[in-house]
């Protein structure tokens, strides 16, 4: 099983819950995982047709896939691979983004692993994590300033590192997500008020052209990561897999012709 494309989409303007950073120009997303997203966790890639590049920061730190497949593909293109620990090697996406493939069996519910976030105080970043998120804490190693959380055991990890010192969130802007049943969303937001915490998009209702309308509200943590939590049953309709999701990708490279404009008008596109 390899990763595939599951839909894609285009915006004339900016999100209004940033899902593209705080940027107001075109651009699109592309949904990308190893299965459905009802089921499986899925990367989705965002791009704004003006900018040409980003600086990244330490609090993105990478995602583990289990799958020997992706390792010998890896190799098969001779992309560089780095063994970090036994078994486990480090490679890196086009943008600079670090991704961890286990030589293992791939997994067969999902192969995707963890998302590893830095963080700057492993405590309160696990009592927010686990306590006010309710998520379950698996595994927690004080000597290497890490944890390891998540909602079920069948489905991805979030591993929390501590960087030892502030988190940079750099130009990329990116966060996590989850789905939940749409009426726990009131309620979510009323518990971070009450505890005082970040609410950096109040409840609000997004519209993708020609499919559904999906409620989300999006949280800051103790080191600003986003956190989108999705109302579910608007979410499984505008997520099915688009069967021409590949095709709407092909079409909208081969239309980009950005880097041209930029080039016949003797200018570059921004470094965000």
């Amino acid at each position: 099983v390899a990763l595939q494309v599951l839909r894609h989409e285009e915006f004339e303007e900016g999100c209004k819950a940033t899902c593209n950073g705080p940027y107001d120009g075109k651009w699109s997303k592309t949904m990308v995982g190893y299965g459905p997203e009802d089921n499986h966790f899925v990367v989705e890639l965002t791009y704004n047709y003006g900018i040409g590049e980003y600086r990244l920061g330490n609090d993105f730190l990478g995602i583990t896939l289990v799958s020997s497949q992706a390792v010998s593909n890896a190799r098969k293109m001779g992309w560089p691979l780095k063994e970090v620990t036994s078994g486990v090697f480090e490679t890196e996406a086009p943008g600079g983004y670090k991704f961890y493939l286990e030589d293992k069996e791939q997994l067969k519910q999902d192969p995707v692993w963890k998302v590893t976030l830095g963080v700057s105080n492993l405590q309160k970043s696990v009592s927010y994590w686990s306590g006010l998120l309710g998520m379950k804490i698996y595994e927690k190693d004080e000597e290497k300033q890490r944890a390891l959380l998540g909602y079920a055991d069948n489905q991805c990890k979030v591993e929390l590192q501590a960087v030892g010192g502030a988190v940079d969130h750099g130009t990329a802007f990116g966060r996590i997500a989850f789905a939940c049943a749409k009426e726990e969303l009131p309620g979510i937001e009323a518990l971070m008020k009450k505890e005082n915490q970040k609410i950096l998009t109040p409840l609000v209702s997004l519209d993708t052209p020609g499919k559904a309308t999906v409620q989300v509200v999006i949280l800051g943590d103790p080191d600003g990561h986003e956190i989108c939590f999705v109302g579910d049953e608007a979410f499984r309709e505008l997520s099915k897999v688009d069967p021409n999701g590949d095709k709407l990708l092909d079409d909208a490279m081969a239309a980009d012709k950005s880097d041209k404009w930029f080039a016949d008008h003797n200018m570059k596109k921004v470094s965000a």
